[in-house]
């Protein structure tokens, strides 16, 4: 089955997994983990990312994050490949580091945001790495150790968790212990990163219930949420790719008119975007640009972009006032 295509708006919320190549350690020592850490906090405050809840294993990692103006893949991106460069060189290796595609899921913050940082918190106790809740509270390689003030990391938005337990920083600290504690007995929690529908429902029992009960359910393995919500993401995701169909389209047909307009006049598109005046070349520009801005609708600062002068110069060329 072809993989579907990652749901990446800017502003969205993700719970992102992260591992090793055939599972095997991502990080070998301090070291590395320090690095993985700092990575991570200082992209993610290069690229306006919100990191709410994040926990670094041996082979794997997950994080909880909203997504900046960038989106989720190129922060992704910058951060994958410039810790796995990093390891490589300090351990001497070559080849990758993490499996092709990391997991990302698009989350309903209404009904699964504190779930989802209980749960991410909990790994390092679930997998051993701690013994307990208190040696969890300052283990410095999980977020929640920073929820409670404990541990340091002013790039991760604990304000934000903060608000969910309480207007008074002491009183939400021990609302959100609590919830944490409550979560230990819970164990694994297959619904937060599980199949479509029963992620999209909360567990199986609401699975077997709506079944009883005869309703339908849209599901998508993408995503955490209800079915409205589930319909909702999908569509806002239809919508954005058909823009950039249509902007790409666009793009195509733009090329096109210059590539024409330039060979009917035999001069070179380098020449063209070169700024050079000479010969037919200021004619041929104002004829571009009249067919660009009438035509397309592009404004004029993307017509000198395309052709190569400034926005004066179009505005002059085309002897009327357009707006850029």
């Amino acid at each position: 089955m072809a993989r579907q295509a990652r749901l990446d708006s800017p502003g969205t919320l993700h719970h992102v997994m992260i591992r090793g190549i055939e599972r095997r350690r991502i990080v070998d020592n301090e070291e590395d983990r320090k690095d993985f850490v700092v990575r991570l906090g200082k992209l993610a405050s290069e690229t306006s990312t919100s990191i709410y809840a994040w926990a670094l294993m041996s082979n794997h990692a997950h994080i909880l994050l909203r997504s900046g103006p960038q989106g989720l893949a190129k922060f992704m991106r910058r951060f994958l490949t410039g810790y796995a460069v990093s390891y490589n060189l300090r351990h001497r290796r070559h080849g990758h580091l993490f499996q092709n595609r990391y997991k990302s899921i698009v989350c309903d913050g209404d009904s699964y945001f504190t779930e989802l940082v209980r749960y991410i918190h909990l790994n390092p106790l679930r997998v051993e790495l701690v013994a307990d809740l208190r040696e969890l509270e300052r283990y410095p390689y999980c977020g929640h150790g920073v929820i409670l003030g404990a541990v340091k990391n002013e790039w991760q938005d604990r304000d934000s968790v903060l608000a969910q337990f309480g207007s008074r920083e002491g009183d939400a600290k021990g609302g959100y212990r609590r919830f944490v504690e409550e979560g230990v007995a819970l164990g694994r929690r297959p619904e937060l990163v599980g199949g479509g529908l029963v992620r999209s429902l909360g567990g199986w029992s609401e699975v077997k219930s709506q079944r009883r009960r005869g309703e339908p359910g849209l599901s998508d393995e993408r995503i955490l949420g209800s079915g409205d919500f589930v319909e909702r993401i999908i569509r806002e995701a239809e919508t954005l790719a058909q823009r950039q169909l249509a902007a790409k389209g666009r793009s195509t047909k733009v090329e096109r008119l210059i590539a024409e307009a330039c060979k009917r006049h035999k001069v070179s598109i380098t020449e063209l975007r070169s700024g050079s005046r000479r010969g037919k070349m200021p004619e041929v520009r104002a004829e571009i640009a009249r067919k660009l801005v009438e035509g397309y609708g592009i404004t004029i600062a993307e017509v000198a972009r395309q052709v190569g002068v400034s926005t004066s110069a179009i505005s002059k060329s085309l002897g009327k006032s357009y707006s850029s």
